[in-house]
């Protein structure tokens, strides 16, 4: 039985027809994957990237009075050469008046107060919510989500009616006898903790139900076979295990909450300095809007720097383990 020998000359042998199928697909495969994520970057791009710049480039303008109110960044001379105007002093400006100070910080001190109070009812509204029945859960989630269906304006006005000094609040408390005049509740610090704590509380509330129904029960189980008391077993295995959702809820209310201008301006009546009140008056008032955008990149550094370094350090620890 003879065998023929191929002939090192002949040509090697194209690709096959499901070679060159499985090859397009995958192209096509990597080309659809590329088009999804250019849809969300586009966007963060066009409404994110592109408004922080054209603020940041208001900030080291000039204000002039005149429209736009502040100087071009770009100058072109009479010989045809292009310079660059960048005006620092507004950055400098809101660092040494202390009235940006005082509104930063106490900005930073209300959301701070704010997150720890939405904190402490939210918690044990979203671990009760875990441990009801399927039918009271989906009630339940329901109730948390549904004032998002009313106007967030409508629900502030709501509040004002409630706690004004003829309000539905203090006439209740008149007419059973509790207080004999009414309470100023309306106009102040409270207002304002109340306000917020309403607001933001759902966005409390959603992620940390998402990580407590995610936790495996059998280690409370273990915990209590291991003789755990029921405090003890929530300190030390519900209580670190929820951190991640703790975390996540406390950024979405502090975020919003340090730059709110609706709640304070409404419920605290203007008495209530906040930073969002004074990039209104900067903006609108006072038509500086070069001091205006210093004030609005401040506070997104003020803002942003403190999540970078705690989601470096978060995926510091993810590596270790």
């Amino acid at each position: 039985m003879s065998s023929v020998a191929a002939d090192p000359m002949d040509p090697a042998p194209g690709p096959t027809q499901a070679g060159l199928g499985a090859r397009i697909s995958r192209q096509l495969q990597a080309s659809w994957k590329l088009c999804v994520i250019a849809v969300p970057y586009a966007w963060m791009l066009i409404f994110f990237l592109l408004p922080f710049f054209i603020v940041f480039k208001i900030s080291l303008a000039e204000p002039l009075i005149a429209a736009p109110p502040f100087s071009a960044l770009f100058d072109l001379t009479e010989e045809g050469i292009v310079t660059i105007r960048i005006i620092l002093d507004n950055f400098l400006f809101i660092f040494e008046d202390d009235l940006y100070i005082r509104t930063y910080l106490n900005s930073v001190k209300i959301s701070t107060i704010s997150t720890i109070l939405c904190l402490l009812v939210g918690y044990p509204i979203a671990y009760g919510i875990v441990r009801s029945g399927e039918m009271a859960r989906k009630l339940l989630l329901m109730a948390i989500i549904l004032p998002f269906w009313t106007s967030f304006l409508l629900r502030v006005y709501a509040w004002m009616g409630l706690l004004a000094d003829k309000g539905t609040i203090n006439n209740l408390l008149i007419s059973i006898g509790i207080i004999d005049e009414p309470i100023r509740m309306l106009y102040t610090d409270f207002a304002v903790y109340l306000g917020i704590v309403y607001t933001y509380l759902p966005f409390m509330v959603l992620p940390l139900y998402a990580n407590l129904e995610k936790l495996d029960s059998s280690l409370n189980e273990a915990a209590a076979d291991l003789g755990a008391k029921p405090i003890g077993i929530f300190f030390t295995v519900t209580l670190p295990l929820s951190i991640p959702g703790i975390v996540a809820g406390s950024l979405l209310v502090f975020i919003p909450a340090t730059g709110e201008y609706v709640i304070p301006d409404l419920l605290g009546g203007g008495n209530v300095q906040m930073i969002g009140r004074v990039l209104y008056n900067e903006f609108h008032q006072n038509k500086d809007w070069p001091v205006a955008s210093a004030v609005a990149i401040a506070l997104l550094f003020l803002l942003v720097v403190p999540m970078m370094i705690y989601q470096r350090y978060q995926a510091k620890e993810a590596e270790k383990v």
